[in-house]
């Protein structure tokens, strides 16, 4: 070897000895989340420097942490979202078809359906004799499989029907007990639960001798006309919301026997910020405006902004303001 060859890995040598020696700082580029997000956003991301991120609804962190450290090898533990499975199904009042020789295939990933049953007295909320459990990104679908069959056919000191007819766990009817006469506290309201019906269908005698305080004041609402300290028995009055919110119940109560009937519930509207379609990266499909307000129980219509797509396992576009809460699709 000659000397001038000698000389210049010499030079090599020698600079690979003093860049080790000064230990040149490990930078990491930024991470790519597919289904999740992350912070803080910088260019390089200096050796020990640590992101938090979270994932897209419906799915989940790989390793169970929500931070990642950048290293000299890269990002440990990597931060990955993955959707999450389904762990083995267990309801009230129903079972999966065969579930014994299925139970070891569990946890399941989405997409996955299984029939099932339910117990006597109950039903799919389809009303079928049986039908399919889903496994969605939000979990089981539906989410409670089974639910009570109430049957109504006759009411004690009421108008009853010829014929039976069958409600589910949810579903309300509206009875009329004769003159004189009344559900349990008052009310004209009969709900199918899942012990039966609640309250039962036996309308009771009133004795309205007593008579009642000021009406039950209701979060967001208030009577049509001026409150006075008492009122006579069998007297009513009326409730009205507040702008934005929604009116559930009988808007009506009447003094029975020195208690009011149960009064309605004004439900939340729902607040649609631009902050947090900017989170999701999705923007209006109809409105055009920086915030909105929707009612309970009114659809909403969402779509990606320009340059993103639909998350896998996000939510539909189209959703509903319920109490004031929404469920928000996810863009990528």
């Amino acid at each position: 070897m000659g000397f001038c060859s000698m000389l210049l890995l010499s030079n090599i040598l020698l600079t690979a000895w003093l860049s080790t020696a000064k230990g040149e700082e490990k930078t990491c580029s930024p991470p790519y989340i597919l289904n999740g997000i992350y912070t803080p956003h910088r260019i390089i991301h200096k050796s020990d420097d640590e992101i938090r991120y979270e994932c897209n609804y419906g799915f989940y962190p790989v390793t169970g942490s929500t931070v990642s450290k950048c290293t000299p090898t890269g990002w440990i533990p990597v931060p990955r979202c993955t959707l999450k499975p389904c762990e083995f199904p267990q309801f009230k009042y129903g079972r999966l078809y065969y579930e014994e020789s299925l139970r070891p295939n569990f946890p399941v990933s989405i997409g996955n359906k299984y029939s099932y049953k339910c117990d006597n007295g109950f039903s799919p909320p389809s009303g079928y004799s049986w039908d399919y459990l889903r496994c969605t990104a939000q979990g089981w679908e539906p989410e409670v499989p089974c639910v009570r069959k109430c049957v109504f056919h006759y009411v004690e000191n009421g108008d009853s029907t010829y014929w039976e007819k069958i409600y589910v766990q949810g579903q309300s009817l509206k009875v009329q007990c004769y003159n004189g006469y009344s559900l349990q506290n008052g009310q004209d309201t009969m709900t199918c639960t899942e012990n039966g019906w609640s309250p039962p269908p036996k309308c009771i005698r009133i004795n309205s001798t007593r008579t009642c305080g000021p009406p039950p004041p209701i979060d967001n609402g208030d009577i049509t006309s001026l409150s006075l300290p008492e009122y006579e028995p069998l007297s009513s009055v009326d409730y009205q919301c507040q702008k934005y919110y929604l009116l559930k119940g009988n808007k009506t109560i009447t003094c029975r026997n020195g208690n009011w009937s149960e009064p309605p519930m004004c439900l939340h509207a729902c607040v649609i910020p631009e902050n947090i379609m900017e989170a999701h990266n999705i923007i209006l499909k109809w409105r055009h405006t920086e915030k909105i307000y929707a009612h309970s129980g009114e659809d909403i219509e969402f779509e990606c902004k320009r340059g993103y797509q639909k998350a896998r396992g996000s939510l539909p576009f189209r959703t509903k303001c319920i109490n004031g809460t929404i469920n928000y699709p996810t863009c990528v």
